[in-house]
């Protein structure tokens, strides 16, 4: 069955966040389109993405291949069908693409507020790493992070004093987790929190994919006074598999700009919600 997808309900944007209409994307791009389509209809067709996309049938095919070789789509006669689940966690390839301008402007803003003289635990994410390259060149911060991309940011940093965590890396996420990541809170107190999360709901509170690192981020989360939740409004009202915390411990959500509704609704549980 086809399906056609409108534009103007399923935005296609490029790696700056910005809506394309007419430009071309690159595969990554691409790629991060599908499954936002896909999460939005649940099923679709190759004609449609060729058009959608402006690329050939056989290049949207080769997409589709990629996407069910990551574990993103169910391959089906004429396009593929969506089988995420709460526990489904996109590769972060993919991720990075997903409303990269959003949260670019989102790592700045949570930069901003980190007063000097902190000591910050920074989460491990595609946000988080945009909160590491806003952090360049700051001076007398105390950075402890179990996110290796993140870490190689700011190694150099003169002004930063940084920790890692111990523990075993995750496959391709560059994140560390397990008793020795945990270890590291245990004795430590920190100023903040900053924190990156696939869910943010009223009811089921603030949520992750994995399990394992849901471990380290429920440490974190005890380890901290003040807790900056980082999420792009695509998270605002999702929910995950993994729970890290009631809405009654974040003080802070930092996000792009999203409906009123949603915003006022988080506002009420007195959250500071700050717009990037």
């Amino acid at each position: 069955m086809s399906v056609l997808v409108d534009t103007q309900d399923v935005d296609i944007k490029s790696a700056d966040g910005k809506l394309l209409r007419g430009g071309k994307l690159s595969a990554g791009e691409r790629r991060a389109a599908i499954v936002r389509i896909l999460d939005a209809t649940g099923r679709v067709a190759v004609g449609d993405l060729s058009k959608l996309t402006k690329v050939s049938d056989m290049t949207t095919r080769r997409d589709l291949e990629a996407l069910e070789h990551e574990g993103l789509l169910k391959r089906t006669r004429g396009g593929a069908v969506s089988v995420t689940s709460l526990s489904y966690e996109p590769p972060y390839a993919l991720r990075k693409h997903a409303n990269a301008g959003a949260k670019a402007r989102i790592g700045k803003r949570a930069a901003s507020l980190l007063r000097e003289g902190e000591t910050v635990i920074l989460d491990v994410g595609t946000t988080a790493v945009e909160v590491a390259r806003a952090l360049k060149g700051r001076q007398n911060l105390t950075v402890l992070t179990s996110n290796l991309w993140a870490a190689a940011i700011l190694a150099d940093e003169p002004g930063i004093v940084l920790m890692i965590t111990g523990g075993k890396t995750r496959n391709r996420e560059r994140s560390l987790v397990g008793h020795l990541a945990t270890r590291a809170f245990e004795e430590l107190v920190f100023d903040v929190f900053v924190m990156g999360v696939a869910g943010v709901h009223q009811e089921f509170g603030v949520t992750d994919y994995n399990v394992d690192e849901a471990q380290v981020k429920r440490a974190a989360v005890d380890a901290s006074q003040r807790r900056i939740v980082i999420a792009d409004s695509s998270k605002l009202g999702k929910v995950a598999f993994a729970k890290l915390c009631d809405l009654d411990q974040i003080d802070t959500i930092v996000t792009d700009d999203a409906s009123q509704d949603a915003l006022s609704a988080y506002a009420a549980d007195d959250i500071d919600i700050v717009i990037a």
